[in-house]
């Protein structure tokens, strides 16, 4: 992507227009067209109701997406990332209370649960609009829609193993053109009617919503359609900065999105057949087809978007504790932002051609959108609220200010859309639900199991001030325990002590800190100690590698404080050290590596009740080879460990 000196260059603007805003700039494609279907509209289509319906499209817009996102949260960034798990992370620094830390997380555990009800749907309804356009050349290739939108999803998530560095390039350059073509779509219709300017005013959404209260409540759940995507503009700022996704918003996109909502407003009051599809009635007949082409290269630089971001969320999570570990590629030797993760990927697959082939209609798929986008609104409020307050010391006008401008709207799109629960409401939240009970599980079971890995491990301070007059046979060379905990016994280093009566001349236990913050400089990652063993078994002593030497026991302790975007590898952060650890004698380059496993297996036969354990075993289980998450030479790394009942 682009480094944080050209955040405000002309490059980075263009390049957010594709990764930022690939999502809401898609949404007119089906937004409107949902709004004035019969499935959502039962106000009548007369000039006053579609004056009222823009209007609020643009002021959803300005105040959510405008004034909300861009104006404030992104003014909230932790180290230049954003994103709800990011907000928390961030928080978890400032927060002592241990009350207030668990509703914090909780909230973003939440968030990051609806997250994943939007990466399946998003890719759904965004090529499934764009096929749909089909229909308006020739209504005789509606049965080719669904067949059209699985080949392209197909295509698209076949594709993501070998990265978005290329295509990604590409993406600000078309997504530049599309703005474009929005606004050059919209301007000829609001030139014929320029009446429909008067939507501009938010006394026309204020006269909708008195006039039909129950009709405009429900078609409030069509509207939020249109800010759909405004999450992921949070989620992606570390791509780019926050001042080139303000100038991308100010001056292309959100000019290119009124313009357009204008125009397919217009459209309609002019010729009321266009409802069945308002953006593609926009086009001369003779421009349709190249306007579905674009269409389709859109909404597949939208899903794109989205698939990224459920990779970056995945291991945020991951990071945080709240996801087993899972394998996470890089695909770029020169952006740490680009990976994918391949249990991800598929598991997304398979969602989004479920919807494809169950729902078979972007006007039916949207009703289940909403509820997803609006929950996560609210959810990135509140914990935007309590950041504002704590770090920014906001007093009680400011938050009731923006408990009035936003809060409120963003509630009544929520419960707009908590009215279509039994209509397809229902699926982001079994998504949602799901997810959450997968975070739920692993991080109560990781913590459990972390405290009993503790006892069985014991004290490392004991261990190494008994390993010199301990008859064990030390090995020439250097050996690598990767190792959780500060102050406990690796359990391969226990292994080869007691079971093996071996251990290397040198040893070196690294330990991973998560520093609470997205990316932490080389220079100041590493630490490294001595453990000089003492006389009579008391506490190890750690004293800075710098005063050379020898530590007795042969034993070195280094600390890897990363950040939740940083990469576990120890041979590339151990080499960060390499001067330090080569004045205790610690050679690196043939180094063994030895990972401590402790295999758990269930105390007696599987019963129902014990689902959430059966659960967790099975993720346990099939989590990541450390060997590749560590990014360990396999010729070089030896596993050994222990058994565990739960």
């Amino acid at each position: 992507m682009f480094s944080s000196r050209s955040a405000g260059s002309a490059a980075a603007v263009v390049g957010s227009l594709g990764v930022v805003f690939g999502d809401i700039g898609t949404s007119p494609l089906y937004a409107l067209h949902t709004a004035f279907s019969m499935d959502h509209n039962a106000v009548p289509v007369t000039p006053e109701n579609v004056y009222g319906t823009i209007s609020l499209v643009l002021w959803t817009l300005t105040l959510i997406v405008t004034v909300k996102y861009v104006l404030l949260v992104t003014r909230a960034d932790n180290e230049g990332q954003g994103g709800i798990l990011a907000l928390v992370a961030l928080l978890r620094r400032r927060i002592t209370g241990r009350r207030s830390l668990l509703v914090v997380t909780a909230l973003g555990m939440v968030g990051a649960a609806l997250f994943y009800g939007d990466s399946l749907i998003t890719p759904a309804i965004s090529v499934l609009s764009a096929a749909e356009g089909m229909t308006v050349l020739s209504p005789g290739l509606a049965p080719l829609v669904v067949p059209v939108s699985a080949a392209i999803l197909a295509l698209l998530f076949a594709v993501q193993p070998f990265g978005t560095g290329g295509v990604g390039r590409a993406f600000g350059p078309i997504m530049l053109g599309w703005f474009l073509t929005l606004a050059a779509l919209g301007v000829p219709h609001v030139l014929a009617h320029p009446r429909i300017l008067a939507s501009l005013s938010p006394h026309w959404a204020v006269e909708l919503l008195t006039r039909h209260p129950l009709a405009a409540f429900v078609l409030l759940g069509a509207v939020v359609l249109t800010v759909t995507g405004a999450e992921a503009l949070y989620a992606d700022l570390g791509h780019f900065g926050a001042r080139a996704v303000r100038l991308a918003w100010l001056t292309v996109a959100m000019p290119g999105l009124a313009l357009v909502y204008l125009g397919q407003g217009a459209a309609v009051i002019a010729a009321p057949e266009a409802v069945a599809n308002p953006f593609f009635h926009l086009a001369p007949p003779a421009l349709r087809a190249p306007l579905l082409i674009l269409a389709v290269v859109a909404t597949v630089i939208a899903s794109q978007a989205v698939i990224s971001g459920a990779f970056s969320v995945t291991r945020q999570a991951i990071r945080l504790g709240l996801l087993p570990r899972l394998a996470v590629r890089h695909t770029s030797r020169r952006e740490e932002g680009q990976i994918y993760l391949p249990a991800v990927n598929w598991t997304l697959f398979a969602g989004v051609m479920a919807l494809v082939l169950l729902f078979a209609s972007s006007t039916r798929l949207a009703e289940a959108y909403g509820l997803a986008v609006t929950g996560t609104f609210v959810l990135e409020s509140a914990i935007f609220l309590v950041f504002a307050g704590v770090v920014w010391g906001w007093g009680r006008w400011r938050i009731a200010a923006y408990v009035c401008a936003v809060g409120l709207l963003e509630l009544l799109l929520f419960a707009a859309n908590s009215a279509k629960l039994l209509v397809g409401g229902w699926l982001p939240l079994v998504i949602g639900g799901v997810v959450l009970v997968l975070m739920l599980t692993w991080r109560q079971g990781f913590e459990r199991v972390a405290a009993e890995r503790r006892r069985i491990e014991g004290p490392l301070a004991p261990f190494v001030c008994a390993l010199p007059a301990d008859p064990v046979t030390r090995v020439p060379g250097t050996a690598v325990f990767p190792h959780r905990s500060a102050d406990t016994t690796p359990l391969a280093m226990m292994q080869c002590v007691r079971s093996l009566r071996m251990l290397h001349e040198r040893v070196v236990i690294v330990r991973f800190a998560d520093a609470n913050v997205p990316h932490v400089p080389a220079d100041e990652r590493i630490r490294v100690e001595a453990c000089a063993a003492g006389m009579g078994g008391e506490a190890v002593e750690a004293v800075e590698a710098g005063a050379g030497g020898v530590p007795a026991g042969g034993v070195v302790k280094v600390t890897v404080s990363v950040g939740f975007t940083d990469a576990p590898d120890v041979p590339h952060n151990l080499a960060l050290a390499a001067d330090r650890l080569a004045a205790l004698g610690i050679d690196l380059s043939e180094a063994h590596y030895f990972l401590s496993v402790l295999a758990l297996h269930p105390r007696g036969a599987h019963r129902l009740r014990n689902w959430r354990k059966t659960l967790f075993l099975a993720m346990e289980k099939n989590q990541a080879d450390r060997t590749e998450a560590f990014r360990l030479p396999p010729d070089r790394t030896i596993v050994l460990g222990s058994e565990m009942l739960i």
